[in-house]
């Protein structure tokens, strides 16, 4: 159970990472988000951000081994960047229209797949 709450904690964390890190690009197009300057961005990236670490602490807190979870610190670093880069192409195909997933992206979403399931073969 612990790995599944891991699991979900990341995916919300690796949501409010993303709307900091990319979502003021698409929220430009709003007018009076376009008229601050790139320190009140960066501010509200910071006010989205801390809902990232508000999830991502506790993650990685319950999910590692040393702390009852089921997860080493290489295998929850592993599940991040997955979980992270699943996120940011959904984020990426919805969000921005003009964006399109590639062959190119669809095999390297399988070398993923492969580097998840290294990681975690004993």
């Amino acid at each position: 159970m612990k790995g599944f709450y891991t699991i979900i904690l990341l995916i919300l964390s690796n949501t409010f990472m993303t709307f900091a890190w990319y979502g003021h690009l698409k929220f430009a197009e709003w007018k009076w988000f376009s008229k601050l300057g790139l320190i009140s961005i960066i501010l509200i990236s910071w006010g989205i951000a801390l809902f990232e670490y508000m999830f991502q602490v506790p993650a990685n807190k319950i999910g590692f081994h040393q702390n009852g979870g089921p997860f080493s610190l290489v295998e929850l670093k592993v599940i991040q960047e997955v979980i992270t880069l699943v996120v940011f192409s959904v984020f990426s195909l919805v969000m921005f229209k003009t964006e399109t997933l590639k062959p190119n992206h669809l095999i390297a979403f399988v070398f993923l797949i492969l580097a998840v399931f290294f990681m975690f073969k004993k």
